[in-house]
């Protein structure tokens, strides 16, 4: 489906996107409003304003891929963005997930579990010694 493994990065865009948009002027959303770099292999996700429509960009080390759906009836569910200062926030691949199932989030509770951030598992993958 998307490409990645469960330890990347996946950042969704909280500005509305013009879908039109493609390779070069999402890469440009991502360094200037996200202030991250496309290269970095990280998942970028972007949505339209009427939730109809979701892109998913990646780097995949000899270019850039692109996954987009649009839906024929329905909307996705996104997190509730209005609060976020920045123009990205990272989700999980669990919350990736069930926004493309169609699950309502706001109905989700989620239980305590003990996590391992991406930049610990990069920390302590550096510090191994083989």
């Amino acid at each position: 489906m998307i490409g990645g493994t469960v330890q990347t990065r996946i950042f969704l865009c909280t500005e509305d996107t013009d879908m039109r948009k493609s390779f070069n002027s999402l890469r440009g959303v991502i360094q200037r409003a996200m202030h991250l770099d496309p290269l970095s292999g990280y998942i970028f996700v972007f949505k339209n304003k009427r939730a109809d429509r979701i892109k998913c960009m990646y780097w995949e080390g000899d270019g850039f891929a692109m996954w987009y759906k649009v839906l024929q009836k329905g909307t996705f569910q996104f997190p509730d963005l209005r609060n976020f200062s920045s123009a990205g926030v990272e989700i999980d691949s669990a919350t990736l997930h069930l926004i493309l199932d169609g699950v309502d989030l706001s109905s989700i509770r989620r239980r305590q579990r003990y996590r391992i951030s991406a930049q610990e598992t990069e920390e302590r993958m550096k510090a191994v010694v083989f």
